[in-house]
């Protein structure tokens, strides 16, 4: 086969070209760092590096989730770790009280000061984060506990069947009851069933006096996985523990309280007390997992990064070396193509 002068000049205008193109892509390849700039580089290292960074992605989301329950938990700890000092407190001047080494009048100091304690018990119950109240389960738009409606009486013989979805019963045992409109009877959470004319020890409260709201709320930490993030509002502020610091503070306030009477007190406040302890010492050990989440989701996060830099990072002193060696190869290339690229007719009639 013969070969001419122009196809000499082709081949080495095409050697010419294809060494500009490698050089263009190493340089693209060491000013962004990257392998893959373009599906076209790698399709497998391209589709790879998507489902790479899709796991990053969702482990940051999860990340910032767990943010949130920290929010939670951080504000529910410290609103219980309130309630136990205050608990305290009620039970110091309970002590204090029932040695009957106090008059009338200091009882009825005593009583004032638990009465503005039951009032703080009351802003610490309605405590609210990024605007939703933490004690109150799902129903975070509505504060759980109203003052007002839990010291007013009501007649429970008085509740008729037309009014009774606006109340809540309560029975000696905490158990609360709320209206079933299609069996028209009130329901427990334990099956149990209150119909009209109402008989039994119940006591009926105004909804909205105390938290009926048991359901948790639950944030998701990891796939699959979700966290209860508040505390159980009947655990802590029942209607019983704030009708029982008003019958106390009643107690207070008659002179014909004695210090015995007084003293039995003390175990419905250590009774009421003991209910926060082992609601702190639950979000406590929910604290607990949720650092072993974030210990888990840091590691992930780690290691997801790691094997998206190693599918689309470049090795920068590899990329340098190729730049400076293809660069070698083009000058020589160019030198070699200005030999054989001999000089025609046209050039010299310029």
């Amino acid at each position: 086969m013969r070969v001419t002068q122009s196809m000499l000049s082709h081949n080495s205008l095409r050697h010419i070209q294809n060494s500009y193109q490698k050089m263009g892509k190493l340089e693209e390849q060491l000013l962004t760092g990257k392998k893959v700039n373009r599906p076209s580089d790698d399709p497998v290292a391209a589709m790879k590096g998507i489902n790479y960074r899709s796991q990053v992605v969702q482990v940051e989301q999860y990340q910032r989730n767990l943010g949130e329950v920290y929010n939670w938990m951080d504000n529910t700890e410290a609103a219980l770790d309130e309630v136990n000092k205050v608990m305290q407190r009620i039970r110091d001047l309970t002590v204090q009280a029932s040695t009957d080494s106090y008059d009338a009048e200091q009882r009825k100091n005593m009583a004032s000061e638990i009465k503005q304690l039951r009032n703080h018990l009351e802003s610490i119950a309605n405590t609210k984060v990024n605007n939703k109240y933490i004690f109150n389960g799902s129903d975070t738009s509505s504060k759980p506990v109203d003052l007002s409606k839990i010291d007013k009486e009501i007649d429970i013989a008085a509740i008729g069947e037309n009014n009774a979805k606006d109340y809540v019963l309560f029975s000696d045992d905490g158990q609360q009851l709320t209206w079933d409109e299609a069996a028209k009877a009130y329901k427990g959470s334990d099956g149990t069933s209150v119909t009209f004319p109402i008989s039994g020890d119940f006591i009926a409260k105004e909804k909205g006096a105390v938290s009926t709201n048991s359901d948790s709320v639950d944030i998701e930490v990891s796939q699959g996985i979700k966290l209860g993030v508040n505390s159980k509002p009947q655990a802590v502020f029942s209607l019983d523990l704030f009708s029982d610091l008003g019958k106390l503070i009643t107690a207070l306030e008659s002179p014909d309280t004695t210090g015995e009477e007084l003293s039995k007190q003390i175990d419905m406040i250590d009774g009421h007390h003991g209910k926060v302890i082992t609601e702190t010492a639950e979000i406590g050990a929910k604290y607990n997992r949720v650092e072993m989440v974030e210990s888990r989701l840091t590691s992930q996060e780690v290691i997801a990064k790691s094997t998206m830099s190693k599918n689309e990072d470049i090795d920068a002193e590899k990329v340098i070396i190729e730049l400076t060696s293809q660069e070698a190869l083009h000058r020589a290339s160019l030198a070699v193509g200005a030999m054989i690229i001999q000089p025609t007719l046209v050039d010299f009639l310029r």
